[in-house]
């Protein structure tokens, strides 16, 4: 008989997680190493897995092989993944982290995610109650697995004082301050170079990511970092709350504000070289709240307003109108929109198009977002008197042939404005209103007289953002069409001789969608909307008047990039109104 290891018999005998009986079947592993490496699991409270291809009994490639033929999953090799193009934001790196698990794409309603445990059913409830989204098991090598995961979980501010920012480089420029803050700063760089680093990783990584806005947002208990991306906010990192104060200073240093007043909002600007010859500007505002100062930081990429018009997403006959518009040699222009919905650069772009050295080009704007050579900007100061009226009065005596205001937001501004577009001048300009038509209304309760409203203004853009679909996953989408009737497709149009898509999600894309694509509304200003001004007419009036003229309202340009496959019906219907 042979002899029997007193201590084996004494140990008791532990239940086998599913892993291990799933190796034990597979003959890979015999049943004592089984129950040895799970009770060493329990008391170094590490997971199964780990234990297993530490000790070397599996190895981690066949470890995988063996589960993806015992559970019936897919295997995947990591090598073969660029890590910068996985989905962010879809589960927190430190969960993923704790669970060793990583995020491949999104598929639907349900994730794509890569373990080395595919029997873990406590990780998947957790992946489900974080996301609200159900998981598909991809099996991948632990090591290579690890590997992966750990490098995404020293972003942000996972692990704050690895981040290497080498290539980021402030503009020597946006690193003036005043003498006592500058001082100040000085003595803590040091101490502080963490925090300073993970502002640089921050900002390149929202670079990197398309975003368009960084909010960092302090609470009682967390303090979040989430982007803007494609018009929706996304969490992507959770710093340590110690650092809150750190952070605002820092930001404020380099953005010139007060470091020294947390009562009131402020407004700032910096600028980050991403290579010898591209400089980025970033608009900051901070916002006192109960537990600390808001700040959001919003990206202006200079190379957006030289895209072209063509890029911006108008249809060839509102293109057309437009161009119509700003050829002509004097009259007013308006670009209306909410805040975020591309006015700024709708303006640029036009006034891009305008650049040429036979014209004069100043612009009056709060702040100068886009830096435009060959165009004369102007920063308006309301403190020392330096308002967009003040601005706009002393314009016209220095010979303009175009002037850009950045909003008309009161009676005198726009007085003055319209003024200039009678006496020869074109004059470009932003109001916040909903559509077109309403526009016309909006500055009639201003108080401006029907008169100078129907001889100055020559044509009114309203514009939304929507998201675009990712060309690389859309698929067709069933959609009854009383649905799309419903939504304004007439009865013509819902023939069945085009297809609507929806979103899908893959490595590609921001759950189906990727980049955005401008809805226009281009109302020129035609001699039977000019009487209807004159009438002191209402808006619907105005609107039935536009449509006969053949310009499209909001919704239906919107749903004529639905018919195009450009965009989705629900980000449509999200974005306008009927």
């Amino acid at each position: 008989m042979a002899a029997v290891d007193p201590v084996a018999a004494d140990a008791p005998t532990v239940a086998l997680p599913g892993i291990a009986r799933a190796l034990v079947s597979a003959g890979k592993l015999g049943q004592k190493s089984a129950e040895e490496l799970t009770r060493k699991a329990h008391g170094n409270r590490t997971s199964f897995v780990a234990e297993l291809t530490g000790s070397g009994a599996v190895s981690a490639a066949d470890l995988a092989h063996t589960l993806s033929s015992a559970f019936g999953a897919p295997l995947i090799d990591l090598d073969a993944i660029d890590a910068a193009r996985l989905p962010k934001g879809l589960l927190d790196p430190k969960t993923c982290a704790a669970l060793r698990v990583l995020v491949l794409s999104k598929r639907n309603n349900r994730l794509i995610v890569a373990t080395a445990d595919p029997s873990d059913q406590q990780a998947a409830e957790k992946i489900k109650f974080a996301t609200q989204m159900g998981v598909d098991w991809i099996i991948a090598e632990y090591d290579k697995l690890s590997r992966m995961v750990e490098a995404g979980a020293t972003s942000a501010g996972e692990a704050m004082d690895s981040i290497v920012g080498e290539d980021f480089e402030f503009d020597e420029t946006s690193l003036e301050a005043p003498a006592e803050e500058a001082e100040a700063a000085g003595t803590s760089e040091v101490e502080d170079a963490p925090v300073v680093r993970f502002l640089q990783k921050m900002l390149l990584d929202a670079f990197s990511m398309r975003a368009s806005d960084l909010h960092f947002e302090p609470y009682e208990h967390q303090y979040r970092v989430r982007f803007r991306i494609d018009g929706e906010l996304r969490e992507i990192a959770s710093p340590p709350i110690a650092i809150k104060e750190k952070l605002a200073s820092r930001i404020k240093v380099i953005s010139k504000m007060d470091i020294s007043e947390k009562r009131v909002p402020q407004d700032g600007k910096m600028k980050l070289k991403v290579g010898p010859d591209r400089v980025i500007d970033f608009r900051v505002s901070t916002l006192p709240t109960l537990f600390g100062e808001k700040i959001v930081i919003r990206i202006l990429d200079p190379s957006s307003a030289k895209l072209g018009i063509d890029a911006l997403g108008y249809e060839p006959e509102e293109k057309q109108r437009l161009l119509d518009a700003i050829g002509r040699p004097y009259g007013m222009i308006l670009v209306t929109g909410p805040t975020g919905s591309g006015k700024t650069v709708s303006l640029y772009t036009c006034l891009n198009l305008m650049n040429k050295p036979g014209v004069n080009i100043s612009t009056a704007e709060d702040p100068s977002e886009i830096n435009l050579p060959g165009v004369n900007q102007v920063n308006v100061n309301d403190k020392a008197g330096l308002t967009f009226a003040a601005a706009l009065k002393s314009f016209l005596r220095q010979d303009p042939d175009v002037i850009m205001v950045g909003e008309i937001r009161d009676l005198e501004t726009a007085d003055i404005a319209i003024k200039a577009a009678q006496t020869g001048h074109l004059v470009l300009s932003t109001l916040h209103t909903n559509d077109a038509p309403t526009t016309l209304t909006r500055m009639r309760n201003m108080g401006i007289a029907p008169f100078n409203i129907a001889s100055s203004v020559i044509l009114i853009t309203a514009q939304r953002l929507a998201r675009r679909l990712c060309p690389q996953c859309k698929a067709p989408a069933d959609i009854p069409s009383e649905t799309l009737l419903d939504a304004g497709f007439t009865e013509d149009e819902v023939d069945g001789s085009w297809t609507p898509y929806r979103p899908v999600g893959c490595n590609a894309c921001n759950n189906g969608y990727k980049g955005r694509v401008g809805i226009y509304q281009v109302m020129p200003i035609s001699d039977d909307i000019q009487r209807i001004i004159l009438a002191d007419g209402s808006s619907m009036e105005i609107a039935k008047q536009a449509e006969a003229e053949g310009v499209r309202s909001l919704r239906k340009s919107g749903l004529h990039k639905v018919k195009l496959g450009v965009t989705s019906l629900e980000e449509v219907l999200g974005c306008t109104n009927v």
